[in-house]
């Protein structure tokens, strides 16, 4: 049987939600606020867009799949840390219970070249 899975694809997460970017850095808290809040947002209409009728889902995995265009090294753990707020609208969404480590995993990320439309593609998976 092969799992369920869902892939949305979510323009690349503002720098400021980084956890090396300092709220006290340009934009402040209520940029970064901001650009949080935009983004669960996308992330949760992606989600219904998709009208999965099996949610919500026990436990479920999310990799991310990051699309760059210029190569050099990236920083996994700071790039899965700036999707939280995607991650946030994906339950907003109904598609998985909770985010919690009992019932939503993040696995970790993988990065490519695209030279024309950088982005990030979000493969949400349920776990039986």
């Amino acid at each position: 049987m092969q799992p369920e899975t869902v892939k949305i694809t979510l323009p690349l997460p503002p720098q400021c939600l980084s956890p090396n970017n300092p709220s006290f850095s340009r934009g402040g808290r209520i940029g970064k606020a901001m650009a949080a809040k935009k983004c669960r947002r996308l992330a949760g209409e992606a989600v219904s867009a998709e009208q999965i009728e099996s949610g919500p889902w026990e436990r479920a995995t999310m990799q991310a799949h990051f699309f760059h265009k210029q190569k050099r090294r990236r920083d996994g753990v700071n790039h899965n840390a700036m999707c939280k707020a995607y991650q946030d609208g994906i339950i907003d969404a109904g598609l998985v219970v909770d985010d919690d480590s009992e019932h939503f995993t993040t696995l970790p990320p993988e990065f490519s070249i695209d030279r024309e439309l950088s982005r990030v593609e979000l493969t949400i998976t349920r776990v039986l």
